[in-house]
């Protein structure tokens, strides 16, 4: 069992275990060696962050432990995750290395990792590198020291990246467009990639100070996006994350679409073009189940995988398929990126609004959701409430109450200490009687054991 890599690499709160800068020097001295197993050759890193003030301490830790095993190192600045990944490929690196805790409060960090392939690294990869950690590793003698070096145009590198997956001749002029950056990673390159297609763009979410991302905005928090697009008569909000590697969209009256439902867009458009490969699209367990409805009213299927983008990822890369993503708002193209790009999406969005000539009221809301229920619950380290009985006794008794009529999916969190409890049922009162059920249950235990 990984102790500490979570769903999307290590994460926690700034200064406090694991998120130290002794750490992270540590963890860029062990993955530097993991990458540098090969004595010969040049071996390369590129760092991207977000806008996280802590993000400077971490950029110069992992620097330190990278450069301190050999590894030359590429310094990006403020990117979007997904820029990591292609420039991990494009400028033929060992590694990437996104510095962000994506839609997190800014007291929280984390450290991503990409390949050389520029996806992110599988579970038995980040054991190894968790072994590294524990044992320490040799640093490199004097004079095989590594270098850094900044580079100054990635955004600009990565803009033309997203650009390119449009079609050429598209054009958005007359589209007033409401871009909420969450003042993270994308603050300058959303709002530039957009005019640079002819939108007419309102900016918000795009000053940050090191303490306010994802705080009152983005993907997470979209309220003030949605009251902007109203109030400006926007044609559509695209809201991003603090690493923007996930979106959601907002229609001209402020109603919120998530990733299902663009998912369920882009799934129907492919398949209908002869484009969506191996005929279906890959999700988590947590997309709703009339997203799977319809799909299967179209003849598309649906291959469901653990939370997180890695696992779509890995299932749409062993299975062949090019669509793939979550409910909140990941959505992978692997035709033309390697994870999650909230930006991307968010514009395959407008092209389609642009083709069609439909509101994204029309286009949002391709399926009448299932009534889902997510409730979380907060534990504290040691603490193991699923495994009690009380716990088990309802978890039992949910699943039976819901036996034909719905689902039940009980979770840990991989970035947070939550357990998160969530069902699907029509019948809401049924719904919500089985989730607070076990969500009571789960919080009295957790109570119990303080």
């Amino acid at each position: 069992m990984r102790k500490l890599f979570g769903t999307d690499g290590v994460r926690g709160t700034a200064n406090t275990h694991p998120m130290t800068a002794e750490m992270a020097l540590r963890i860029g001295a062990a993955v530097g060696r993991y990458f540098r197993r090969d004595a010969g050759g040049v071996h390369r890193v590129v760092i991207g962050k977000d806008t996280r003030l802590s993000g400077y301490m971490f950029e110069n830790a992992l620097t330190a432990g990278l450069t301190s095993t050999g590894m030359n190192v590429l310094l990006l600045g403020p990117v979007p995750t997904p820029a990591v990944g292609l420039m991990t490929r494009s400028m033929r690196a060992d590694l990437g290395v996104m510095i962000s805790a994506s839609h997190n409060p800014a007291q929280d960090n984390g450290i991503k990792f990409f390949g050389p392939d520029g996806f992110k690294l599988s579970d038995q990869a980040e054991l190894e590198i968790e072994r590294l950690i524990a044992d320490g590793v040799q640093p490199a003698q004097a004079r095989n020291i590594g270098r850094a070096r900044r580079v100054d145009d990635a955004r600009f590198r990565y803009g033309e990246r997203v650009k390119s997956s449009l079609p050429r001749e598209l054009r958005l002029d007359g589209l007033k467009v409401v871009v909420d950056c969450a003042n993270g990673a994308a603050h300058r390159a959303a709002p530039e990639i957009l005019w640079e297609l002819g939108a007419d763009v309102i900016p918000v979410g795009t000053a940050p100070d090191g303490l306010n991302i994802n705080l009152g905005c983005g993907s997470t928090q979209p309220a003030f996006a949605a009251e902007t697009v109203v109030a400006h008569g926007a044609d559509v909000g695209i809201c991003l994350d603090g690493d923007a590697d996930r979106v959601i969209v907002i229609d001209a009256d402020g109603r919120i679409a998530d990733g299902d439902q663009l998912m369920a867009l882009l799934a129907t458009r492919w398949a209908a073009d002869g484009m969506l490969s191996g005929g279906a699209l890959v999700a988590t367990v947590m997309s709703n189940l009339g997203l799977e409805r319809h799909l299967a009213a179209h003849g598309i299927g649906l291959e469901r995988t653990a939370v997180g983008d890695r696992y779509v990822v890995e299932r749409m890369r062993a299975g062949g398929f090019n669509l793939g993503g979550e409910q909140s708002g990941h959505i992978v193209m692997s035709d033309y990126a390697t994870t999650g790009d909230g930006l991307m999406a968010g514009l395959h969005f407008l092209t389609e609004m642009v083709r069609t000539g439909r509101a994204a009221a029309d286009l949002a809301q391709q399926f009448k959701p299932v009534p889902q229920l997510l409730k979380n619950v907060r534990y504290s380290a040691g603490q193991t409430p699923l495994e009690l009985g009380p716990v088990q006794t309802a978890i039992t008794d949910a699943e039976s109450a819901l036996s034909g009529q719905g689902r039940l999916l009980i979770r840990k969190s991989g970035t947070e200490p939550l357990i998160r409890v969530m069902a699907e049922c029509e019948d809401e009162a049924l719904l919500t009687d089985a989730v607070d059920g076990v969500v009571d249950a789960i919080a009295e235990a957790v109570s119990a054991k303080a």
